[in-house]
């Protein structure tokens, strides 16, 4: 059971980045998926939530300062789930994580998380 995030890298204020979540040895669709991020000094935040495919109440939470640059989705044929981050700021700059949790949104009762993938935004 893994998830495996990537995407990550270098860009400049206002570019746009997709990070990835690819889930191994257990159906992604069936867990809420989160995206955290820990930037340098600073506490772990969670920057989506969004719920299982089974739940049929279907919600996503955004951390408020990501509102309407960030979009998580999912490709259930993929095993996959995406985080879209348009018009990057350097406070986006963190490690980025993604997640499988029983409960969410907001996330909670893990049940696996990827190895983190860097976002570094800067001029």
């Amino acid at each position: 059971v893994q998830l495996q995030a990537y995407g990550g890298g270098l860009v400049q204020p206002g570019d746009s980045l997709r990070l990835s979540c690819a889930a191994i040895g257990f159906r992604l669709g069936d867990y809420a998926v989160g995206w955290f991020r820990q930037g340098p000094g600073k506490e772990r935040e969670e920057v989506s939530c969004t719920s299982a495919v089974s739940n049929r109440d279907g919600d996503t939470h955004y951390l408020d300062s990501v509102k309407g640059r960030f979009t998580i989705s999912r490709d259930n044929d993929k095993n996959t789930v995406y985080l879209r981050m348009n018009n990057l700021k350097p406070e986006d700059t963190a490690v980025y994580y993604c997640t499988a949790h029983v409960k969410g949104p907001p996330c909670s009762l893990l049940k696996t998380r990827g190895q983190g993938t860097l976002v570094t935004v800067s001029s």
